[in-house]
């Protein structure tokens, strides 16, 4: 049963608001297993690398004409950090095709064929040691790389869809908490004790079969999402049958009259290409302040921390950096879950600001701790504490705020193809750092994080001076804030109209 229902008003008239009914939370839970292997799989290649790379070693080995001879440590360093960055490549590859594949496909159908490449990679990376193949291992995390970036779009898509409306940002928040409670179990499970022996290490991939099952056999028990249905399919009376699952009221002439507004506004303003946008002055902007935000993100340097934070403990001189690592996940969740709360409450702008600032403050701390370690040993707790508190702004500021921004910065026709750009922007950025990071610490040494000190701190500086606050403003207001930043804009406006008629996209979104 709902847990909402009909509330009495004034001359006895009712007003009918749907709850969470049990259908509801089946979805949303279904959907969000996609989420938890997403984040899973960045978790899951940190704790065992020693053990993996000896693997890979015993590999070449057994391999090698002669039966001896250990693999040569510069082509180990390539091959683990293609093993880690391959991931990223797979997720580029995937999330520029995530808005054809759920048109194509409906949401509830591209999920469940997308577990078949979850299956596909498990499968190989599981048996890459008894197969004596680390060729297996990289392919499998390319293929779940392909996974988790159409189930980064396909998720918050399915579930935002769903939602009712005066819960769909508590429902949304979910895609991101569910990621980071992957990252940590992955990290748990990593531990020795449990599948990070260089016995059971192969069962941590094997584990990744599990979400993948049970999301698939309970996908056919969730509706599609009501707005596919009606405005993209135009099947009204099945997508009527599927809002009085979701919200178990028999009237749902409300919710149907939203979907039509929103399909009237969805024709009204056609679809703008990638192209066009970066052609358009009225798009060039808002565009440069969403791909500025993902590198924000991702080159910050916390994916250094999620991919090589063990490495990074042990070099701090932490006497146990596996505990250490999963201290970070425990961090990393609870900052999640405090930043759904601060979100709503304060602007995107000023959480944004906050998190970066942090941040940097952080990462010299982090490097004065590294760099000191050897003659004040005590330090180590520095260095533990400062990676603690990289990964809390992190969840304040870059984490969650750039997807909020992008999706506010555009309307309906361009939101696509910009969503599409934010995430190709943030997949080849977490690529960058996935290969390059190893190389680039042995190189600066205990230093590597001045230069995301520096980053962050160009990054502060850019959203300081060019990042609008969206937070309660329609996409009139963000994008007149835009052309006030930039008065040419003001007198051209007649100019770009006719230019977007002429690309054929709206003169104003």
């Amino acid at each position: 049963m709902p847990s909402g229902g009909f509330q009495p008003i004034e001359g006895g008239q009712q007003v009918v608001r749907s709850g969470v009914t049990k259908t509801l939370v089946l979805s949303v839970f279904t959907a969000i297993l996609g989420s938890f292997q997403f984040g899973y799989n960045i978790g899951v290649i940190n704790a065992p690398q020693k053990i993996i790379e000896q693997s890979y070693n015993e590999s070449w080995i057994s391999r090698s004409s002669s039966g001896s001879g250990s693999i040569d440590p510069g082509l180990l360093r390539t091959l683990w950090s293609l093993s880690v960055a391959i991931f990223s490549i797979g997720g580029m590859v995937s999330s520029l095709s995530v808005g054809v594949v759920s048109q194509w496909l409906g949401r509830k159908r591209a999920m469940v064929i997308n577990n078949v490449f979850a299956f596909l990679a498990g499968s190989l990376m599981g048996l890459s040691q008894v197969c004596q193949s680390y060729e297996m291992m990289i392919v499998g995390r390319f293929l779940i790389g392909v996974y988790s970036g159409l189930a980064s779009g396909l998720v918050p898509m399915y579930v935002g869809e769903i939602s009712p409306t005066h819960l769909r940002g508590a429902l949304g928040t979910l895609h991101q908490l569910s990621l980071v409670i992957g990252i940590l179990v992955a990290q748990v499970l990593g531990l020795e004790m449990f599948l990070g022996s260089s016995s059971r290490w192969p069962a941590l991939f094997w584990v990744t079969l599990i979400p993948a099952a049970v999301q698939s056999l309970m996908l056919p028990f969730c509706p599609e999402s009501p707005r596919f249905l009606y405005i993209v399919c135009e099947q009204e009376a099945q997508a009527k049958k599927s809002l009085r699952r979701f919200t178990g009221l028999l009237d749902v002439t409300n919710d149907l009259s939203d979907m039509k507004e929103e399909k009237r506004q969805m024709d009204s303003e056609p679809k703008v290409s990638i192209l066009q946008i970066f052609r358009s002055r009225n798009y060039r902007q808002p565009i440069v302040v969403a791909i500025i935000l993902q590198l924000s993100q991702q080159l910050s340097g916390i994916n250094a921390i999620f991919y090589y934070s063990t490495d990074i403990f042990s070099k701090a001189g932490v006497e146990q950096p596996i505990y250490a690592t999963i201290g970070a996940g425990i961090v990393n969740t609870a900052f999640t879950v405090v930043s759904l709360f601060l979100i709503e409450r304060a602007g995107r702008r000023t959480l944004h600001l906050l998190g970066l600032a942090g941040m940097i403050v952080c990462a010299l701390l982090m490097t004065v701790a590294m760099a000191l370690q050897e003659t004040v040993p005590t330090l180590s707790y520095l260095s533990m504490a400062a990676i603690f508190g990289f990964v809390a702004f992190f969840e304040i500021g870059p984490g969650p705020i750039p997807w909020f921004i992008v999706a506010e910065l555009f309307s309906q026709g361009p939101r696509p193809a910009a969503m599409a750009i934010a995430g190709f922007t943030n997949w080849t950025s977490n690529f960058i750092i996935g290969m390059g990071f190893q190389y680039v610490a042995d190189l600066c040494g205990p230093y590597v994080f001045l230069l995301f000190g520096a980053l962050l701190f160009a990054f502060l500086i850019f959203t300081y001076l060019r990042v609008p606050e969206t937070r309660g403003r329609s996409f009139d207001e963000i994008s007149h804030g835009f052309r006030k930043r930039n008065p040419s804009l003001l007198d051209q406006e007649v100019k770009a109209s006719t230019e977007m008629e002429s690309l054929g996209g709206p003169d104003e979104a």
